[in-house]
């Protein structure tokens, strides 16, 4: 059956526009498979610009380049969230990618007729691919805690991902919920920018040395090296770290513990659990009057636009490095641990890519060899 009038038809669909699609994108026009990336955004690379501003990777330049394009600029410098967004844009128009931007895909389900292939639905618009690729990552839906509507409405409260910067912030304390990444980068600006800061949450673990030292240069090959090779689904220790990481409990990394000690932020492993007459209560049963609230609690990933039972319990894709064995032709990208921890770094996206790309290509071969034989079964001699 042909596609519809209006439907846009592609080998391959690859939905999702930041490191993980643009990977994939790479590696599938090394290979020569046709397909198409389709992105939300209106320009690539905002999914970088629109994070706080002062945000800088936790990866140097070296490590963040993506296959074919080195990083530009000094290899040991970290590159802020709107560079790495410049990095991106300019990438897909480089390695000549086919982006279609400002598509929000709202439905993917397999094919009605029960053929091989599947629907994309994205607003008025409609898609048909052989193969689909979703690289639309982990960060979907904001976290926060259902008690959080019980706050006070004089106190601010922003998630992690409507911060930008300290100027959002009225006067007065700051607890910031969840001590992690985000978490502590967002309390010691806070404190630094004059509020009395408490950051709320378990610590877990934090890089031996500054992230920007020399020691660190020294130790930086290691640490990828464990984070590539060593921390993987294949080793037991990576097995044990994978459901961790996935909770949202990495290490501090550029920002530690001495930091914030330094700059006056109060840290406490007592978790926030709930409201006290509009006011913060922590699991001490400390109740805090602050001005404002940070849930740096994380996101929720989302799956359910895509039409087939692909999630297990945890809400996780069943897949096996990207590969979705229970919907054939689906494949995921850019899922936090989804090979190695290094998967989380902007340059271990490449390597996640490649597999899943030669496995789609695996596939491709497979499908055509068997109609082809098909076909050939199905000519009769004539005479």
């Amino acid at each position: 059956m042909g596609a519809e009038q209006g439907t846009v038809r592609s080998e391959v669909i690859v939905i999702g526009g930041g490191q993980a699609g643009l990977s994939a994108g790479y590696h599938l026009a090394r290979r020569g498979v046709p397909f198409l990336v389709l992105d939300e955004r209106e320009r690539l690379g905002d999914n970088w610009r629109s994070r706080w501003a002062s945000l800088r990777l936790y990866s140097p330049a070296l490590a963040d380049g993506l296959p074919g394009h080195p990083f530009p600029g000094r290899r040991t410098a970290y590159p802020t969230g709107a560079q790495m967004g410049d990095y991106l844009e300019a990438y897909a128009r480089e390695a000549h990618l086919p982006v279609r931007s400002g598509v929000r895909v709202e439905r993917v389900r397999p094919r009605d007729d029960g053929g091989a292939g599947f629907v994309i639905e994205a607003g008025e618009q409609r898609f048909e691919a052989d193969q689909v690729v979703v690289a639309t990552g982990a960060f979907h839906q904001p976290k926060v805690p259902t008690f959080a509507s019980e706050l006070d409405p004089a106190i601010r409260q922003l998630h992690s991902s409507e911060y930008r910067t300290p100027d959002q912030l009225q006067p007065g304390p700051v607890l910031v919920v969840g001590a992690s990444h985000s978490g502590a980068d967002i309390a010691l600006e806070a404190a630094l920018h004059g509020h009395e800061t408490i950051l709320s949450g378990r610590i877990h673990g934090q890089l031996p040395v500054p992230l920007e030292s020399r020691r660190a240069k020294v130790v930086f090959p290691v640490l990828l090296l464990l984070a590539r090779h060593v921390a993987t689904i294949r080793t037991p220790i990576g097995r044990r770290m994978r459901p961790e990481v996935r909770k949202g409990g990495g290490p501090l990394l550029r920002i530690r513990r001495q930091e914030l000690d330094a700059a006056g932020v109060e840290r406490t492993e007592s978790r926030t659990e709930g409201i006290r007459d509009g006011k913060p209560v922590l699991a001490d049963g400390r109740i805090l009057d602050v001005a404002n609230v940070v849930w740096c609690t994380g996101f929720r990933q989302d799956f359910s636009w895509i039409d087939a039972p692909v999630t297990g319990p945890d809400g996780w894709p069943m897949e096996r490095r990207g590969v979705a064995d229970a919907l054939p032709g689906l494949y995921f990208v850019g899922l936090p641990f989804q090979y190695a921890f290094a998967s989380m770094l902007v340059g271990g996206a490449g390597r996640d890519a490649a597999w899943v790309v030669d496995r789609l290509v695996e596939r491709s071969r497979a499908m055509r060899a068997t109609t082809q034989r098909t076909s050939t079964a199905t000519v009769r001699p004539t005479g």
